[in-house]
């Protein structure tokens, strides 16, 4: 009842014509506007401190927390694995192994289907980076070779979650294992920020795959590939080995 009457009275304030509201409306903007005065040199101190105060409190949880923490998800455990943020979601059925020295972002979302006939299994090698608010979803395997990098808002589609048929949709069936695949990323890989990688796609060594491409047919080594679905544009072998 209390939230029902202030929320009223805020639509009463901005368009009553009432003198009240009118005042009450004129103040609520000057409140709005308030600013205190800029002193540079106190304000560069604080921004500072708070800096500091962030990352060592960033660092204590990430080294003492985080990583002991997800750790214990893995299969094994290696050596300089670096989470930044926070700690990665993992969800349903999933084995995890991993290489040395992966960079991890908090924001990252990993899930297993848990409807498959075996464990689904992420490999990931060494030197890996994965990005900003990713998404892994394993149907069977999926695997990252080493150097392979994934920006931020990639989504590796091992499995779709739900069947074709809308029937079975709606009585919560899972998908078919004609809609589950495979995911392969070989070494050195780059996939730019918002690709998608669908089902049974293999993307051969030192590929680059430009931002917001589809990827659902597997592509060979060194080359460029852009759009949806994503084809080859151009050969970077020479480049690669420069």
């Amino acid at each position: 009842m209390i939230t029902f009457n202030i929320n009223h009275a805020k639509q009463w304030a901005k368009n009553s014509d009432n003198f009240f509201a009118q005042l009450i409306k004129a103040l609520w903007f000057k409140i709005k506007a308030l600013e205190v005065p800029d002193i540079p040199l106190l304000f560069k101190l604080l921004y500072l401190l708070h800096l500091v105060i962030k990352q060592t409190i960033g660092d204590i949880l990430r080294i003492f927390y985080y990583t002991p923490i997800f750790k214990s998800r893995l299969i094994n455990k290696p050596k300089q694995l670096y989470l930044y943020g926070g700690l990665p979601v993992v969800i349903g059925s999933l084995d995890i192994t991993m290489g040395d020295k992966v960079r991890l972002a908090a924001m990252t979302t990993i899930s297993g289907r848990a409807t498959g006939h075996s464990i689904a299994q992420l490999i990931i090698g060494n030197n890996v980076g994965i990005g900003w608010r990713t998404s892994i979803s394993v149907g069977r395997t999926i695997t990252l070779g080493n150097n392979v990098r994934i920006a931020g808002d990639c989504y590796l589609a091992g499995y779709p979650g739900h069947p074709v048929n809308a029937k079975l949709r709606a009585q919560g069936k899972p998908e078919n294992e004609s809609q589950v695949g495979d995911i392969t990323l070989e070494d050195d890989v780059w996939l730019a920020t918002g690709v998608k990688v669908m089902p049974g796609v293999t993307i051969g060594r030192g590929t680059i795959v430009a931002a917001g491409s589809v990827v659902t047919k597997s592509l060979p080594s060194f080359v460029l590939a852009a759009g949806v679905p994503a084809k080859v544009i151009k050969s970077i072998k020479e480049e690669c080995h420069d």
